[in-house]
């Protein structure tokens, strides 16, 4: 008999556009998560609406200090114009961020590019990670994982693991 693997329940969800699914990935057991659908916000310094694209956003239910999130927005066809779009958004996810490390990678069998650093959050310390995946047919998926300094560093398991569950559905 060989070793058994422990049993997962987490839970898969499809991020879907227009009725085409796109990707899915696994929420961890005992995390919520919360979606939103395209909407406009309205960039105070610009004073110009921005579309922003369904955001699917996840929290372990016990803790706000780990948050993580998913976005395909429209138009964003390439790594490079998700760069682009990171920082056209970046004031609204975290305040004076450093990027500490760069790293090109492979998520779900697709080229990625990661983005780790430090900034802040309501006020209080931030570790984030902002990946920039590349799915096909002209679309990327942009993932950002934000841990506030004193968050248990298990959850980074947890990451990793949705992470490992990401899959292209096209």
């Amino acid at each position: 008999m060989g070793a058994v693997e422990p049993a997962s329940a987490d839970t898969p969800v499809t991020y879907t556009n227009e009725g085409r699914a796109l990707f899915r990935f696994a929420v961890p057991d005992f995390w919520m998560l919360r979606t939103g659908g395209p909407r406009e916000i309205e960039d105070t310094k610009l004073g110009d609406a921005r579309a922003v694209a369904r955001v699917m956003g996840m929290r372990p239910v016990t803790d706000d200090n780990v948050w993580m999130g998913f976005v395909s927005p429209t138009g964003v066809a390439t790594i490079q114009d998700g760069i682009r779009y990171l920082e056209d958004v970046d004031k609204f996810l975290v305040k004076e961020p450093t990027i500490n490390s760069t790293s090109n990678t492979r998520i779900g069998g697709l080229p990625a590019q990661v983005f780790r650093g430090t900034g802040s959050r309501d006020g209080r310390g931030v570790n984030f990670t902002a990946t920039v995946i590349d799915l096909p047919g002209n679309r990327v998926v942009i993932a950002i994982a934000i841990l506030r300094d004193g968050a248990d560093p298990a959850y980074a398991d947890d990451l990793n693991a949705v992470f490992a569950s990401f899959r292209s559905l096209q």
